[in-house]
Order: structure tokens, then sequence, then C-alpha cells
């Protein structure tokens, strides 16, 4: 009768051995863009139209979203430099940075096409309207291209809800906009910090 070799022991090392590298832990973005969601978004729901529920200067919901989405874009940018620095393949490595850099020239070219925009229809308010809805739209496109490169279908639906929900508030009036992209945008952001969690502990 042979001898059957071994087994290993099953231990948190050897399951942490086997996740694929360059894995994106993406909560820490989640949560400040959705407290972007929330606070800025939510700011402007209660705040503006018809029948405002309180008051608040106008300036406030646009600061509170823009700390929100820097600090997302922050956050986003070391979770993807972190999985550039644990990934080997030389591909997954350039794939890395190139979607790193796209978060600032997306965000760079938002900013000249709502600059200029409004500059040349001469309608400065617009922005109020155009900021929410198109950094949700960037935010989303950017999520479709992550998710797709790093296999991450989690990353890849948030992203396709965030495009398709901050386009379609774009019918509404102020303050239907604002608040759905508070309760689709917030919500879908606080889901996905949930299942990312499980997400990461499965893989």
């Amino acid at each position: 009768m042979s001898a059957t070799a071994p087994t290993a022991p099953f231990t948190p090392e050897s399951v942490a051995a086997t996740r694929p590298t360059g894995e994106v832990d993406n909560r820490a973005a989640y949560i400040s863009f959705g407290l972007a969601y929330v606070l800025g978004h939510g700011a402007a729901a209660v705040s503006q139209g018809a029948t405002p529920l309180l008051d608040m200067p106008g300036w406030l919901p646009l600061t509170l979203l823009g700390i929100g989405l820097a600090a997302g874009t922050v956050n986003a940018t070391i979770a993807a430099g972190r999985a550039q620095r644990a990934a080997t393949n030389p591909d997954d490595i350039l794939s890395g940075k190139l979607l790193g850099a796209a978060w600032v020239v997306a965000f760079a070219a938002l900013f000249l096409a709502i600059t200029g925009l409004t500059s040349t229809l001469g309608m400065p308010d617009l922005q109020s309207t155009l900021w929410p809805t198109g950094s949700g739209l960037i935010v989303g496109l950017l999520y479709l291209a992550e998710g797709a490169a790093r296999r991450n279908l989690l990353h890849y639906s948030l992203g396709a809800w965030l495009a398709l929900t901050s386009t379609t508030a774009l019918f509404l009036d102020d303050p239907g906009l604002y608040w759905v992209l508070t309760i689709a945008g917030g919500g879908a952001y606080a889901l996905a910090a949930i299942l990312e969690r499980r997400r990461l502990a499965t893989s």
C-alpha cells in the first residue's frame, strides 16, 4: 500500500495565497463616494425646489459633493496603486497605471466640459445640475472600465447603475434630481461596500 502525501493544513495564510495578485479593496472609495452622494446630493435635495425643507447657502451642497468626490478619487487611486504594486504581470501593471491616470484625465475633461458649456451658454447656474449628474456618469464609466479590466462583476455592476441613474436623473427637476442621486447612488454605494467585504472574504 503506497504512502499518501500529507495534506497542507488549511490556514488563513493559505487562503490569502490563493487570492489573485492585484486584487483591489474598494471599500474606502465606496464609502467616500457614498458619503459624497448622501451629504452633497442630500443637502441639495432638502434645500432646493419650490418648497425647500431647509434653508442652506447655495454653495454648501456643491462643496460637500466636491469634498466627497475628491476623497473618493484619492482612495480609488490609492487602491489602484496597491493593486499595481501587488501585480507581477507586466500587462496588469500597465493596466493599473492607465486606469489610475484615467481618473485624473476624466475629471479634468469633465471640469473643462462643464466650465466651457456654462460659459458659452451664459448659464452658470447650470453647473449645479451638470456637476452631480456628470460626475456620476464619469465615475460610472470608470467603474465599468475597471470592472472589465479586473474581472470584478460587483465593480462593473455598480458602474452601470451609477451611469444609468445619473443620466436618468436629468429628466427630473429640482429637487427630484437630487433625491434620485441621493437614494439610488448613496444606497448603491452602501450596498456595494457591504458586498465588497464578502467578495474579498471569498476571493
